[in-house]
């Protein structure tokens, strides 16, 4: 007996769209974004970072002449916070695009949590690099010294491409090297510089010392974030060199500071008094070598920064006492 061939069956139509999965919950809606989560956003605990070259450098200035040019000081002080604000919202973007913090172990960023539309923070990135700017320029047309609006605009371009661009340098182990060179060497010394028109010693040695401080704390958070920045492709110094060599690092980065202080205080006496902050630097640094979870070292980088503006409080008083 002779078989049939079996001519495939034709799917049944139905009406509506079936190839469409059902939906079995609702979709978890979002809490909207306040106030408190842009200003959080900022990271203001990293605002010290921008404050401690302005103290120290003012200091250094008032060592030339006595005086204190506090309105050129006010605008330092205004430029590196701006620039502060800038970077943090800008690191915010560009994680969040690229998808590095989808697993971050620190509060939550605005882009990363699909709350905020990246053009929304981008926006805020660029307001305060354009407030920096325009009070760098006014800095500018007040002291004359045009050639410094080469180096604001060089200070701009490097906290973009902190992280942002292509190939950011942030991804490439160099963040330390980024936050030495501008949130301690040109911070500080630019500060000096607008005031009195000369970088003295005792803002050279004091530029070092808060560079270094400031790059304990950029240690501490990548630190914390290793795990998540390996996945992430995220190549920072912490990846490169490991753990051990992170918890290496930070303890000579945070302990290099006294060793200037105590330089300094064969001329400043009242330096001494900065050897106060140990006691901060010391637990965040018993931390560092101690923690068992990422979450222990967001202790750390808070103590890190808080020592890095009472370092510079106590080298302002020991330049103007």
């Amino acid at each position: 007996m002779a078989s049939r061939k079996r001519t495939p069956s034709r799917p049944v139509r139905r009406s509506g769209n079936p190839a469409k999965p059902k939906v079995t919950a609702a979709p978890q809606k979002l809490a909207p974004v306040t106030a408190r989560d842009w200003i959080g956003a900022a990271r203001l605990r990293t605002l010290p970072l921008a404050i401690s070259p302005v103290l120290v450098g003012t200091g250094a200035a008032m060592v030339i002449d006595g005086l204190f040019h506090w309105v050129l000081a006010l605008c330092c002080l205004v430029v590196a916070v701006a620039l502060q604000i800038g970077v943090n919202f800008a690191n915010d973007y560009s994680d969040g695009i690229r998808g590095t913090d989808d697993h971050r172990v620190g509060p939550a960023r605005l882009t990363a949590s699909g709350r905020v539309k990246p053009r929304a923070v981008l926006t805020a990135a660029l307001i305060f690099f354009g407030i920096a700017a325009l009070v760098g320029v006014a800095v500018v047309i007040r002291t004359q010294h045009w050639w410094m609006l080469l180096v604001g605009a060089v200070c701009i371009v490097a906290a973009w491409f902190y992280t942002g661009g292509k190939r950011p340098y942030g991804y490439a182990g160099l963040g330390e090297l980024f936050v030495f060179v501008f949130f301690g060497l040109v911070a500080t010394t630019g500060t000096t510089f607008v005031q009195v028109g000369a970088v003295p010693w005792e803002s050279w040695l004091a530029a070092i010392a808060v560079g270094f401080l400031a790059c304990g704390v950029l240690v501490t958070n990548n630190l914390r974030d290793i795990a998540q920045d390996k996945v992430a492709g995220k190549r920072t110094l912490s990846v490169l060199i490991g753990r051990r060599g992170s918890q290496v690092l930070y303890t000579v980065l945070m302990l290099l500071p006294f060793v200037i202080a105590a330089l300094i205080a064969q001329f400043y006496p009242i330096a001494w008094l900065s050897l106060l902050v140990l006691l901060a630097t010391l637990s965040a640094t018993l931390i560092v070598w101690t923690y068992r979870t990422p979450r222990e070292l967001i202790v750390a980088l808070q103590l890190s920064s808080l020592a890095s503006v009472g370092y510079s409080a106590f080298l302002l008083w020991a330049y103007i006492g």
